[in-house]
């Protein structure tokens, strides 16, 4: 906030928005940005990962409880640094992402490690470093931590990930929480479970876990699932089996096209009235509400040809190799001039340079008209972006940069093609 010359105060917008026509990160102009470091390119604002992350804290502020950012959402090391400086724990799903969040000086008591297939090497990893809890995912992933444990005369931590046949409502290649879906144990056979491993010379079971999905926008499932778990909670304690937390993981939607989605308040307001009274410590696993709307992509066009039906093909120099999401899950993303110009409206599909022909971004986009040479932004490419891009057809991985404070920095540079090859013989 800045303040005019006779005194009143001046919001200045956070994030990606326009000044003059051009698009800005934080008041930087992106095409500054690409001046210096070239197309494609990822841009990340600090800002809006420290607004969003905040939004989230502050709505569940009422009642004790963690945030442990989703590494998977977007891993690299400025951003998990950022997150930790922020007050964040750390969700892993893999031994790399838990060496990730130790170099980016997250403590093995701030890490969760969650992972439907994790490897006899992960699992010795995460008992020797003490993380917080293992979400263990089965009977026989109990049966292996319990055995790693007991050769290491420790106890793990681990928490039961709950699958309780609850429809998240969003894209089925991203539901996790249904009977079908290959993650954790049915909700039915949990008690059992638990007066198995009760006594358990290897493992402590401390917690529940549950995660429906990604983004997920109508906050019903998450409610329901919310209810669940803890009635579960309630069921064990009569047991005997006595857990100290519940955790809800993540999921919270974005708004990709501009339409209305939950807020971190309406999040709080579905989960906790279920959590409130069961005096358990809540753990949440946010991880594309709090990055996806901070990044964008920039890339170039380098061709347009017309179709022949009205419509044009925008041929950019960014495609699936750098952002999947439009192939995997005919996901949507807005597509804008980073300059604007007094042109004409076009209808056309924006694709990449790839050789298949699902490289596409976006269908049936109406546009200023595109010409050689413009500079395009793919909006919301924080999340599930750079931590999803291939070398396919070789070609070469973006640098990444992160804006903060009006000034930017190259968070990881341009890959070459030494760094491409340096593993091949």
């Amino acid at each position: 906030m800045i303040s005019d010359k006779i005194g009143r105060f001046i919001v200045t917008p956070t994030g990606f928005h326009r000044q003059g026509g051009a698009l800005v990160c934080d008041e930087v102009p992106l095409r500054d940005i690409t001046a210096a470091e070239g197309t494609p390119l990822y841009v990340y604002s600090a800002n809006v990962i420290a607004e969003r992350f905040r939004a989230i804290a502050e709505a569940f502020a009422s009642y004790p409880h963690s945030l442990h950012y989703a590494l998977k959402a977007n891993s690299t090391l400025a951003i998990a640094r950022l997150l930790r400086s922020l007050g964040a724990g750390a969700d892993a799903n893999s031994g790399g992402e838990i060496d990730v969040a130790l170099r980016a000086g997250f403590i093995p008591a701030q890490i969760v490690f969650t992972g439907v297939g994790k490897t006899q090497a992960e699992l010795a990893q995460a008992i020797d470093l003490g993380v917080m809890t293992i979400n263990a995912e089965s009977a026989g992933e109990i049966e292996r931590i319990d055995a790693l444990a007991i050769d290491r005369q420790v106890r793990a931590r681990i928490a039961l990930r709950v699958n309780p046949d609850i429809d998240a409502r969003s894209h089925p290649h991203i539901s996790t929480g249904l009977k079908t879906n290959k993650f954790g144990v049915p909700i039915d056979e949990v008690p059992d479970l638990c007066r198995r491993f009760a006594n358990a010379r290897g493992v402590e079971i401390v917690g529940l876990h549950i995660h429906l999905g990604s983004q997920i926008t109508d906050l019903t499932p998450l409610r329901k699932a919310s209810e669940a778990i803890v009635a579960l909670s309630r069921e064990l304690r009569d047991l005997g089996v006595f857990i100290d937390h519940v955790d809800l993981g993540g999921g919270l939607g974005i708004s990709y096209d501009g339409s209305p989605v939950p807020s971190a308040r309406d999040y709080a307001d579905a989960l906790l009235p279920a959590v409130r009274d069961s005096g358990l410590e809540l753990i949440l696993e946010p991880g594309r509400n709090i990055i996806g709307p901070a990044g964008v992509l920039l890339s170039r066009v380098i061709d347009v040809k017309p179709q022949g039906n009205g419509r044009q093909f925008v041929i950019l120099d960014a495609g699936m190799t750098e952002l999947i999401r439009p192939m995997l899950y005919n996901a949507f993303h807005r597509i804008e001039h980073v300059e604007t110009h007094d042109r004409p409206a076009a209808d056309c599909d924006i694709v990449g340079p790839l050789c298949e022909s699902s490289d596409t971004l976006g269908k049936n986009r109406v546009l200023e008209q595109p010409e050689v040479g413009d500079l395009m932004a793919v909006m919301d490419t924080g999340a599930y972006g750079a931590v999803m891009a291939s070398n396919y057809n070789r070609r070469l991985m973006p640098p990444e940069v992160l804006v903060d404070r009006g000034r930017w920095t190259v968070i990881r540079r341009r890959q070459t093609i030494d760094d491409l090859l340096a593993l091949e013989a």
